[in-house]
């Protein structure tokens, strides 16, 4: 192998390596012994300590690195860091400290550490290029971490899915959809998308429309919408901060049928419940008021020639 070795590499390589083996050569033969002996103990006294001095800053770097990470843990709980994003920094921080100091303990044994950080520099790269999709999330998480856009228990929609946030991690969010099947969605995908949050206010405001049939009194239909909305307590008024008093207005004439527009506010809890109650009051409730629903309507004319 030695030799396999030896008949490949450069020109000015092997003959620095003759080179050295020929001073090293020449000085065992020129030498007396009790000097070789001398120069021995002064390389391994020299080396001993380098040694010495390695495992000193060796210790002494760890229990730094032991300090510093107690101390970061203390400032994180005092400004209550949400635990993904603190246990992120930690470890981000341990490694590149714990790097640094086998770096330095290695430059103190007297090696060379510049092929050693060219090495560590190049890993780097092509291990942030391997692994670029999971970066963009690991960014995403702390982003949505940081700045809160919705939180566990909020109902979202987000990357084409909607349901309930079950857990925000630092590499991806976890949803429960309305027919209980979990979603998994990269954080990289949803920081980078828009985010729907229906959970996020306290209060939102419920559109409806309804058609009824032409010739239908538009006076008497508001009323009547009016007295069903007026009779469930969930639907919030003016003197509630946020929302409006309940809207109803003739909006539309439409082909067959002219249309009415109903806008009340609830409780984010209440939307859906509310939604599904009035549309039900509304259809039986209407018609016994001589409020009819439209059915579509196609006239025929037939003409005699």
């Amino acid at each position: 192998m030695i030799k396999a070795l030896l008949q490949t590499a450069p020109i000015d390589t092997l003959n620095a390596v003759q080179a050295e083996i020929a001073a090293v050569a020449e000085k065992l033969t020129t030498t007396p012994p009790s000097e070789l002996l001398t120069d021995l103990i002064d390389s391994a006294v020299a080396f001993g300590l380098k040694v010495i001095a390695a495992f000193v800053i060796y210790f002494i770097g760890a229990w730094l690195i032991k300090k510093i990470k107690k101390i970061l843990t203390r400032i994180f709980e005092k400004r209550q860091t949400d635990e993904a994003i603190a246990s992120f920094v930690q470890s981000i921080v341990s490694i590149a400290m714990t790097i640094m100091l086998i770096i330095i303990t290695i430059g103190a044994l007297g090696i060379d550490t510049t092929s050693i950080a060219a090495l560590l520099a190049g890993g780097g790269m092509a291990i942030g290029m391997a692994l670029n999709g999971t970066v963009q999330n690991f960014a995403g998480g702390i982003m949505i971490i940081l700045f809160k856009p919705f939180k566990a228990d909020d109902f979202v929609e987000v990357g084409g899915y909607s349901g309930t946030v079950v857990e925000v991690s630092i590499t991806s969010t976890k949803l429960r959809t309305t027919d209980n099947r979990i979603i998994i969605i990269p954080n990289g995908v949803i920081s980078n998308g828009t985010i729907n949050n229906y959970s996020h206010l306290p209060l939102r405001r419920l559109d409806l429309t309804v058609d009824v049939e032409y010739g239908t009194s538009a006076e008497k239909t508001c009323e009547a919408v009016s007295e069903l909305i007026k009779a469930d307590t969930r639907i919030l008024t003016s003197s509630v901060e946020g929302a409006a008093d309940p809207f109803v207005a003739l909006s539309a004439l439409k082909d067959s049928s002219i249309q009415f527009v109903i806008r009340v506010w609830v409780k984010s809890e209440d939307y859906w419940n509310v939604n599904f109650d009035l549309i039900a009051k509304i259809y039986e409730e209407l018609p016994k008021k001589g409020i009819n629903f439209p059915y579509p309507k196609l006239d025929v004319n037939i003409l005699n020639k």
